[in-house]
């Protein structure tokens, strides 16, 4: 077999991934499908030689950023057996910008809540000081409030307030004075330890929402499409 061949089939696979990953729906889909696409066939023979690439490191996050996705939605699984409707990986309406919605939660009283799970490494803290939220010595701020613009395009969508929450796994939130937080609030987001977020939006859906949960439904179905099939 020539490398000629080999490059040939190299290109076909990734080509038959790339498809087959657009195709798929559901929680981190579409982080899912953007790893794949970075891990080129160059790239992947790069990995396999040792060398580290910027598109590498891209793949590495965006594969994080899909299991982060996953985890959430098996934490919320019982949610949907109490009457919740859960929606993931959503595209917003058009004139919205390209970002898509990680997951939505629909209670049964018509409240409604963007949710933005993140999957954060353990070894810094989650902070908020000088106006800004950190992880470790990094600012996130931009990561934060992007689960804030979301709410707001899907409230506009709707029609009803959506307030954001922020499920960190991983990394622990940390308040004034280095003491364990249960809870951040930047801006308006919440920010919550993910494995309290089922319990979390329980208590936030005590507030009566202002429309019926199946009409609410029926909206997100049709102005929110799953992101992978834009």
């Amino acid at each position: 077999m020539t490398l000629l061949t080999v490059a040939l089939l190299a290109a076909a696979w990734w080509i038959w991934r790339h498809y087959r990953a657009r195709s798929r729906t559901g929680a981190g889909a579409s982080a899912a499908a953007r790893a794949r696409q970075l891990r080129t066939p160059l790239v992947r023979l790069a990995g396999a030689l040792g060398i580290d690439t910027r598109a590498g490191r891209q793949a590495r996050q965006w594969e994080a950023g899909a299991v982060g996705e996953e985890r959430a939605a098996a934490r919320l699984a019982p949610l949907a057996r109490q009457g919740w409707t859960l929606r993931y990986d959503l595209a917003l309406p058009p004139g919205e910008g390209p970002a898509n919605v990680d997951a939505l939660a629909i209670a049964p009283n018509g409240g409604v809540f963007v949710l933005d799970p993140k999957l954060w490494t353990g070894r810094y803290p989650v902070t908020v000081r000088v106006g800004r939220v950190w992880h470790g010595d990094r600012d996130v701020s931009g990561r934060i409030t992007s689960a804030r613009d979301e709410a707001a395009a899907v409230s506009r969508a709707l029609g009803v307030p959506v307030p954001a929450i922020v499920a960190i796994e991983g990394a622990p939130l940390v308040g004034p004075h280095g003491r364990p937080a249960a809870e951040l609030e930047f801006r308006g987001v919440r920010i919550v330890p993910a494995d309290v977020l089922p319990a979390v939006l329980r208590e936030a859906a005590r507030v009566p929402g202002q429309r019926r949960a199946a009409e609410l439904v029926a909206a997100v179905d049709r102005t929110l499409p799953p992101y992978t099939r834009r």
